[in-house]
């Protein structure tokens, strides 16, 4: 199974650099969608089918943290999973954020890094995991 990846953050060239990563870590890979604040990520949500969301925290408009909460708090996109990448070090935000059933990865970080999270972040679906990871 190939899944569709959302990558939100404000800076272009770290949405590249992510999809970039993204290619070198070995996951089955669909589409990756981009937005660039929390807004353009919501609609995105509403009227693609995502299978994954990398989230940055700190956006204009909407930050990750708002957008965090609100997939949360829907019942049609609670269950995705999503992976904070982030440069913050506030161990009580971090803590928040796993709170919220979401992982972290500092900024920057290693395709490996990415890899692992992401498969943390998966939870109890092992075909999730079984099928998004490339052989």
């Amino acid at each position: 199974m190939k899944i569709n990846v959302l990558i939100v953050d404000d800076c272009s060239v770290m949405r590249l650099m992510m999809k970039r990563t993204l290619s070198m870590s070995d996951i089955s890979i669909n589409r990756i969608f981009e937005a660039s604040d929390g807004e353009q990520a919501l609609e995105l949500v509403d009227t693609e089918k995502i299978d994954l969301i990398i989230l940055d925290l700190y956006m204009p408009v909407m930050d990750g943290m708002e957008v965090l909460e609100t997939i949360r708090n829907r019942s049609v996109s609670k269950h995705i999973p999503i992976l904070i990448v982030s440069t913050e070090s506030n161990e009580s935000m971090i803590k928040q954020i796993e709170m919220l059933g979401s992982g972290f990865v500092h900024k920057p970080f290693t395709p490996e890094m990415l890899r692992e999270e992401i498969f943390k972040v998966s939870g109890e679906n092992t075909e999730f995991k079984a099928t998004i990871f490339k052989n």
